[in-house]
């Protein structure tokens, strides 16, 4: 027998805004940098220059062909499979701002 609170489906829509990171906007900007809107509000540029190691990122060095993902799953995709996961996409984001915020100040 279990004791508690019953959870209802409007419990669970909100909590599911905070439980599961998405992409909702992708934005090409030049170079390996890409503008992102997250489900959260937060928007992050990211560069990701030093993150195309590894044979299925080979590919992405192409600046034309790294320009051509498209957002799927929730995040940004490229047509061979090769993804980022939002989580390190937002958590990039923050690190490199934080780096440029430090130069500037």
């Amino acid at each position: 027998m279990t004791t508690g609170k019953t959870l209802k489906r409007k419990d669970f829509n909100h909590s599911r805004k905070a439980m599961f990171l998405e992409i909702s906007d992708a934005k090409y900007l030049g170079d390996y940098k890409i503008s992102l809107i997250f489900n959260t509000g937060e928007s992050k540029i990211v560069d990701l220059s030093e993150e195309l190691n590894g044979k299925v990122f080979e590919p992405l060095k192409d600046k034309s062909y790294f320009q051509s993902f498209m957002i799927k799953y929730n995040t940004v995709e490229w047509s061979n499979g090769a993804d980022f996961a939002p989580e390190f996409l937002l958590e990039l984001g923050k690190k490199q701002e934080e780096s440029i915020n430090k130069i500037c100040a």
